[in-house]
């Protein structure tokens, strides 16, 4: 049998152990192997009231693959906490990384002034209701207008891995926007340099690489309608606000990006959305790949029918 190394996780009422899962299988076998003195009715109560955990994520489904190498969470004292938020859907977590669908309207992080209904604050307090010590770090931002698939690590470790070599290990992030006009060319590739205006602290191009950074947006027309486009839109270097600054330059700004050109809305929000991720998993070094689909209300926007914000 595999070792037995009990740990402190969650509050400390809580008796939860962790176990190291030797070979391939369902996660009901795994139990039964690593926790012998308990009778399959006692495993399969344990699993039915959500006390069970394949590194940090609990499940209820007792044929659920688990590899060699997985951890297994045993909460003995009750139910893990399950994530569950209104505006923000948690996509993937591990050991080492978490991913969520944030809604649009909710800030990635505090911005200089406190506030609880940031992703990294909740996401913080979901992360100790299984510790007490756990904390999260931000990989990368969202604005609070857009939304779609964000970044977070358990471990400074791992989020210093994919900080220290962001355009190595990131290989795919794209984004759907709808976009106001016709756009001429079906595709092609905005470069510039992006500054920051002080007063205003808004983005602007420039040529002049001694007052800002490159960024490359590269675009897709996927839908064309009388007033609105559809765009695909890929990009490597993510600086601030750069898809919304390029579509502005290009003559297309987002839809309701007042901010950058733009004019209010039908759907009442800004037009952007996070659609794929895909990069070098920090600690297992495998490619892993993260979709979320443009919200509906983009479509109804390109074809003429108003829905709400999504």
């Amino acid at each position: 049998m595999n070792n037995k190394k009990q740990t402190r996780r969650g509050p400390a009422t809580d008796n939860v152990a962790k176990f190291t899962i030797a070979s391939d299988g369902t996660l009901l076998a795994a139990a039964a192997t690593l926790l012998p003195d308990h009778k399959p009715t006692k495993l399969k109560s344990l699993l039915r009231h959500n006390q069970l955990a394949i590194n940090g994520v609990p499940t209820t489904q007792f044929d659920a693959p688990v590899h060699a190498g997985d951890k297994l969470w045993v909460n003995f004292d009750r139910s893990f906490q399950v994530f569950s938020h209104p505006r923000i859907k948690l996509v993937h977590e591990d050991n080492d990384i978490i991913i969520v669908d944030k809604g649009y309207g909710v800030l990635s992080t505090a911005a200089g002034r406190p506030s609880d209904d940031t992703v990294y604050n909740i996401i913080k307090k979901y992360a100790r209701g299984f510790s007490d010590k756990a904390n999260v770090y931000v990989v990368h931002r969202l604005d609070r207008d857009t939304s779609g698939l964000m970044l977070l690590t358990r471990t400074k470790q791992a989020r210093d891995k994919l900080i220290s070599n962001w355009s190595n290990m990131v290989i795919d992030r794209k984004y759907i926007a709808v976009v106001e006009g016709k756009v001429e060319q079906p595709e092609g590739v905005i470069k510039s340099f992006l500054a920051e205006n002080p007063d205003t602290f808004e983005m602007y191009s420039t040529t002049d690489p001694k007052l800002g950074q490159l960024a490359a947006t590269r675009y897709r027309v996927l839908q064309q309608g009388s007033q609105f486009a559809m765009v695909e839109i890929e990009i490597k270097t993510g600086r601030k606000n750069q898809i919304r600054v390029h579509m502005h330059d290009m003559g297309n700004p987002v839809s309701g990006d007042r901010k950058y050109g733009g004019h209010p809305s039908p759907i009442n929000r800004v037009a952007l959305h996070a659609t794929t991720l895909s990069f070098v998993h920090p600690i297992t070094g495998q490619v892993v790949t993260y979709h979320s689909p443009a919200p509906p209300s983009f479509t109804s926007l390109v074809e003429g029918t108003k829905k709400k914000k999504s």
